[in-house]
C-alpha cells in the first residue's frame, strides 16, 4: 500500500476527485436540461 502511495501523490489524487466531480455534475446538469425539454413539449 505504501509504494502506491507512492505513485500517485496526494494533488494527483485530489485534482482527480475534482475532474469527477465537475465532471459528474456537468452530465447531471446536461441531463436535467434534456429531460426538462423534453417535458415542455
Amino acid at each position: 500500500m505504501r509504494d502506491m502511495e507512492e505513485k500517485f501523490p496526494r494533488a494527483l489524487w485530489v485534482r482527480l476527485i475534482i475532474y469527477v466531480a465537475v465532471g459528474h455534475l456537468f452530465a447531471a446538469f446536461i441531463y436535467l436540461l434534456f429531460t426538462l425539454g423534453a417535458q415542455n413539449q
